[in-house]
């Protein structure tokens, strides 16, 4: 069971004013693997991660259109913190799913979509390690 905890929440919600963005990996139709920050990364429920794409022409989705599995990647050495979570990314088309998760993305990353050109994504974790180690699973 996956229960991601308040401490996991709060270093997501505050990696971009931490320097410590989240960094993600997918990848495409034909095995070639991809890494990315997203400072829109953010909890979205105990076992759902969600990101803003701003670029709804990007590769990412393109990506998880053909292979839905990612990884995420969150670091911080201060705190020492290290957590991956893995799961299944899907693009989200309902329009108050979609504002939620626009508004809970950084303000920065909001700046960079003032007109809200991007698409809302979810990640369904599958799986959470902490420094190598399982430590949640679905």
């Amino acid at each position: 069971m996956i229960v991601l905890s308040d401490e996991m929440r709060l270093a997501i919600e505050r990696a971009l004013d931490d320097g410590c963005p989240v960094i993600s990996s997918s990848v495409d139709a034909e095995g070639q693997p991809s890494l990315s920050f997203y400072g829109s990364t953010q909890v979205h429920s105990a076992d759902q991660l969600a990101i803003w794409v701003r670029n709804p022409g990007g590769a990412f989705l393109r990506r998880i259109a053909a292979n839905p599995h990612v990884a995420f990647l969150y670091r911080n050495p201060a705190r020492r913190q290290l957590w991956q979570f893995h799961g299944r990314a899907r693009r989200v088309d309902d329009p108050e799913v979609r504002d939620a998760i626009f508004e809970g993305s950084h303000k920065l990353e909001r700046d960079r979509d003032p007109d809200r050109l991007g698409v809302a994504v979810i990640i369904d974790l599958d799986r959470v390690l902490e420094r190598g180690a399982v430590l949640m699973e679905r």
